[in-house]
């Protein structure tokens, strides 16, 4: 790679992870705003779509598969857990034989919340997407999900 590509290339990524900064203010900010009548933020919201999701309904999540799942801290898990819970959204149960493991699961009113989130979070993702065509969005998905994969390398070496 030549001095010039080589400078180019820096120039690209550092204008695109500024973008990637932005976009993901923007989307706390905006995304929190959709779903503030339902008195949750963008990270609870996060936490009871995983929740929602039908291989986890049942069982539940453990603390460490809502980390990896969302790909945040513990501690920063725990503050959210904490909040939804107090809001009577979420519940810890222990995992029988092993003191220690808790499965949180949507209590009923949680999975009410949610449902009645629906409406607001499809308008704002058809809002956040205008001007984008369906196959804009999945080579969007798409190219965020390689990303995420290159980051995720560099986070377990």
């Amino acid at each position: 790679m030549t001095d010039k590509s080589a400078a180019d290339r820096f120039d690209v990524a550092n204008r695109m992870f500024l973008r990637l900064y932005q976009a993901s203010n923007l989307l706390h900010k905006t995304g929190t705003r959709a779903v503030q009548a339902y008195g949750a933020t963008t990270q609870q919201w996060a936490v009871l779509g995983a929740l929602s999701r039908p291989a986890n309904r049942a069982p539940g999540m453990t603390v460490k598969e809502l980390t990896a799942f969302l790909m945040v801290s513990r501690q920063n898990l725990t503050a959210v857990l904490d909040r939804l819970e107090a809001a009577g959204l979420v519940e810890r149960t222990r995992v029988q034989g092993d003191g220690r493991l808790r499965h949180i699961t949507l209590t009923p009113q949680g999975a009410a919340t949610w449902a009645a989130m629906q409406d607001s979070i499809r308008t704002y993702y058809a809002d956040a997407l205008t001007g984008f065509t369906t196959e804009e969005a999945v080579t969007l998905y798409r190219l965020l999900d390689r990303l995420r994969g290159s980051l995720n390398r560099i986070d377990t070496e």
